[in-house]
């Protein structure tokens, strides 16, 4: 009789187990290795025990992929052990564990354009793209290097995994072979439970990406901790918008004034357009970085340079978000962007205050231009939900000639069409542009080939292309009747590759640039003051003389009356929220992580236990904020006087 009959199955079944976390350490060295400068590590001690906390990480991402291998692996089949079963089994094993562990090398490229491991919310911006195989010809093209690491992985795991065979045995004793398999699934089965939940504790909550933070001094290592299989299933069917309570409504109404109105009287109505340069970080631009202290600065945008020279610039501000979409709703209405994007609730549908209806309300005509194919990253849907009169993309442009291949129209002649649908235009008009050129894969026209400088990115000949193109077109507009009569507005979705080291630090990686012209002078000087995204729309409202409450958090970089200088936004896995001289650091259940000087970028240094009063003071805002965010969403309450429509 033959008592331990699946002895030899059980050791093979954990060495398989085994050989994923292996892989999985694998994928977070390269992880590292394609991110150092941006997750710069002080030592090997330090990396080896991030790598030590990932392994709860591991393990649910590891147990989700195999639950089914793990069930089929364990069940008392009698078959186990034949070679039909096992090659069945391989397959089992090898689908769902490729295709999550495929999901890791993505995050090799992708982390450095969002500074957070991807998740299901990643998946948004793909889905509207027209073009998805010629983005998925240039991802190859471009990141050859990591489909052939993924590829040797694969081929090496297989090969592990075939080291160690199971040989078929016959079931001598059926009873004993049942009962003793039963024990083994039931122990399994809670083993597995605990490794898929973190702990096995009954009071603790599974462990969500936020527990990352637990482990590190820095928040951005988190994202060693993590491995992206386990983010997109933390945040798969995860709606993050929850209504909040807990701050006194005297709290947000002092800090915020979520309801404000401007009393600025304008006696001719300015035509307005808002130009929105993709990936523009702030970086780029000499004339943004006068005082940052950069050996040797190096600039890419000699236009907007010049241009600022007479504008008002504001040098201390940032992006609400990570994403192009963030940036829509930053931008034209206000609305941040947290861990899950306010464009990819279920609430982004609903009537919203914003720049546009402001502006139709005062008989403005307005226009959203994207060269991109008509409905490319969600801004056709987006833009009907605000309401924009007009929408001129790649279809109405009709010139597949000057199209770059990838993402649409090049810039350069797409601003020369935005100029003469605008020299037809009846005054006064509000028009969005978003550029499309200063972007991955980091090509330009064949013409200016050699034009611009290459700089010490690929970035670096795009960012100059753009700026070039956009002094093309203010070389034209200036000649046209409504130029004189116009107020721009330039800032960026977010930023993009970095060069200097300034940049690298967590907080400066949202940093855009927010520029302010008017031809006839009205707007010049430097704000070092902190400014962000939403603060453009309550601007506009204040420069074209909206005199109605309308629902604003962010506040008019003209008129400080009303509210003091703030910037919110969220890394992926905290919200950061600045004002005055520090810098807190939320998790997502609202306590504080950290309190930091306003200069510590890094947010290398953490003051929270010697700043206890100050780090109350931040968390009840940032909390107030959240809450007034989250409740105003949640109840359909985006407008001024607004009767909630969800309750």
């Amino acid at each position: 009789m033959q008592k331990y009959l699946r002895i030899q199955e059980y050791k093979i079944f954990i060495y398989r187990l085994v050989l994923a976390y292996v892989f999985y350490f694998l994928a977070r060295v390269l992880f590292f290795l394609y991110n150092q400068d941006l997750l710069a590590v002080d030592s090997v001690v330090d990396f080896i025990k991030m790598c030590f906390w990932g392994l709860s990480f591991d393990s649910t991402a590891i147990l989700y992929a195999n639950l089914l291998f793990i069930l089929f692996s364990t069940l008392p089949l009698f078959i186990n052990t034949t070679r039909r079963y096992q090659k069945v089994l391989f397959y089992i094993y090898f689908i769902p564990n490729l295709v999550a562990y495929a999901t890791n090398f993505i995050d090799f490229a992708y982390y450095r354009f969002t500074f957070t491991r991807a998740s299901i919310a990643s998946l948004e911006s793909i889905k509207n793209e027209s073009n998805k195989m010629g983005l998925l010809v240039s991802f190859l093209r471009d990141y050859w290097h990591i489909f052939l690491l993924f590829a040797i992985c694969a081929y090496g795991w297989i090969k592990l995994y075939n080291l160690y065979k199971v040989k078929n045995q016959y079931v001598d004793n059926k009873w004993h072979y049942v009962i003793s398999s039963v024990i083994v699934v039931l122990i399994t089965a809670t083993l597995t439970v605990g490794g898929i939940r973190g702990d096995f504790k009954h009071s603790t909550r599974p462990i969500t990406l936020i527990d990352a933070n637990r482990h590190v001094a820095t928040p951005e290592y988190a994202n060693i901790v993590l491995n992206t299989p386990f983010s997109i299933i933390r945040t798969f069917n995860n709606n993050d918008f929850k209504k909040l309570s807990g701050i006194p409504d005297s709290v947000i109404e002092n800090t915020f004034h979520p309801i404000k109105k401007y009393d600025h009287v304008v006696a001719k109505k300015p035509n307005i357009v808002l130009i929105i340069l993709e990936s523009f970080g702030r970086e780029y631009l000499a004339s943004f970085n006068q005082d940052i202290g950069v050996d040797q600065y190096v600039g890419y945008a000699p236009f907007l340079d010049s241009l600022a020279d007479h504008s008002l610039i504001f040098t201390n501000a940032y992006a609400n978000g990570r994403k192009s979409i963030h940036a829509l709703s930053s931008i034209l209405a206000g609305i941040p962007s947290f861990k899950t994007a306010y464009t990819s609730s279920p609430f982004a549908t609903q009537k919203v205050q914003s720049l546009i209806s402001g502006l139709k309300e005062m008989g403005y005509d307005t226009s959203f231009f994207h060269g991109a194919p008509n409905g490319s990253m969600g801004f056709l849907g987006f833009g009907n939900i605000l309401g924009f009169d007009h929408y001129y993309g790649k279809t109405e442009y009709n010139n597949d000639a000057d199209f770059d291949g990838i993402w649409g129209i090049w810039d350069e002649p797409f601003l020369g069409y935005v100029n003469s649908v605008f020299a037809e235009k009846k005054q006064p008009f509000m028009a969005t542009i978003f550029t499309v050129s200063s972007h991955t894969p980091y090509i330009i026209p064949e013409k200016y080939v050699g034009k611009f400088p290459e700089g010490t990115l690929e970035m670096h000949k795009n960012i100059g292309y753009t700026d070039f193109a956009l002094k093309k077109f203010f070389e034209a507009a200036e000649k046209e009747p409504y130029y004189k009569n116009t107020v721009f507005v330039i800032t960026a979705d977010h930023t993009n590759q970095i060069h200097y080291d300034e940049y690298r630090k967590i907080v400066n990686r949202f940093a855009v640039p927010i520029l302010l012209y008017d031809p006839n002078g009205a707007y010049i000087g430097v704000d070092k003051s902190l400014a962000q995204q939403i603060d453009i729309y309550p601007t506009l409202m204040d420069i074209a003389g909206y005199d109605k409450p309308f629902r604003s958090w962010g506040r008019s970089l003209l008129n400080d009356s009303l509210q003091r200088p703030f910037v919110v936004t969220h890394t992926g896995s905290h919200l950061l929220f600045m004002r005055d001289s520090l810098i807190g650091a939320l998790g997502d259940d609202g306590k504080a992580l950290g309190l930091y000087d306003i200069h510590d970028k890094a947010l290398s240094k953490n003051l929270i236990l010697e700043k206890k009063k100050e780090m109350q003071a931040m968390e009840l805002m940032a909390r107030g904020f959240e809450q007034d965010y989250m409740n105003r969403i949640i109840d359909g309450n985006l407008s001024a006087g607004q009767k909630p429509q969800n309750q």
